[in-house]
């Protein structure tokens, strides 16, 4: 049987975590199991937008912080719609330094990044309008066929 080291310990011998991402809450920024993510350890608070690898109950989610409150974060997953409460930070492991795409390393003091990370937050109403009525029209379509076939 092989060892396993966790996150953690592996951050705090090596001074960094670099992985391929597995899932697809940050999409379209992150694409699973094709970009690699770069994770170095967090000193102090850390502020709106940036990514930090958290642990909620035995799992790592690496999600964007899109509110900074006195005692804790509001998280969301630039692909989700739901935000994410109380995450501390006892809670964080690390906080995403750059990520490889397509043989390139993009770093999140890019400007291009910064532009996207603050832009894609802006249009959150937009992206949250658009999901709900794609949602509705599909169950309207599927009412209709089930109308047509019955």
């Amino acid at each position: 049987m092989k060892d396993t080291v966790n996150i953690e310990e592996f951050m705090q011998q090596n001074g960094f975590f670099m992985n391929v991402v597995d899932g697809i809450s940050m999409y379209p920024m992150l694409r699973s199991k094709r970009d690699i993510v770069v994770i170095k350890p967090y000193e102090g608070r850390l502020k709106k937008y940036d990514v930090p690898l958290y642990k909620v109950n035995n799992d790592y989610i690496l999600h964007r912080i899109i509110k900074v409150l006195p005692d804790s974060y509001v998280m969301r997953g630039d692909n989700r719609m739901d935000k994410e409460y109380g995450i501390k930070d006892e809670d964080i492991i690390g906080v995403l330094t750059s990520f490889h795409r397509d043989k390139k390393e993009i770093c999140v003091e890019n400007k291009w990044y910064c532009l996207y990370s603050r832009l894609w937050n802006y249009i959150f109403p937009i992206r949250l309008l658009y999901k709900k009525c794609r949602g509705f029209a599909g169950r309207i379509k599927r009412l209709a066929s089930k109308q047509i076939r019955g």
